[in-house]
């Protein structure tokens, strides 16, 4: 199975994933969220491996923007219905192909990734 990056276009923090993979010559597909969505049975796949409350941005404005009834006392079950209604609410990059998913970018953990 090859890697897959999964995110929106143009968030900053995709844009530097990419940069990292493509100055290393490492070959992904992109699946961007805006223009084909994401599987709630992929979504459901990902918080078994790492936890709903890792996949979740709470940071981002899309999350600040649900109305208080959607943000408190959110469960997975609930919290997994918003990230497929509104992909935004997906923390970025989630990379797969390498294991379990990797949540986030940061440079040193891709580094271990793609190490040899």
């Amino acid at each position: 199975m090859g890697v897959t990056v999964y995110g929106i276009k143009n968030c900053d923090t995709m844009k530097k994933a990419r940069a990292w993979l493509d100055a290393r010559g490492v070959p992904y597909a992109f699946h961007d969220y805006k223009a084909a969505g994401i599987q709630p049975e992929t979504l459901a796949d990902w918080a078994r491996q790492v936890g709903w409350e890792t996949l979740l941005n709470r940071a981002g404005t899309t999350f600040r923007k649900l109305p208080d009834a959607d943000r408190e006392g959110l469960d997975e079950a609930r919290a997994l219905r918003l990230m497929a209604a509104h992909p935004s609410l997906i923390k970025r990059p989630v990379l797969t192909g390498k294991g379990e998913p990797v949540v986030g970018f940061k440079p040193e953990r891709y580094a271990e990734l793609f190490a040899g």
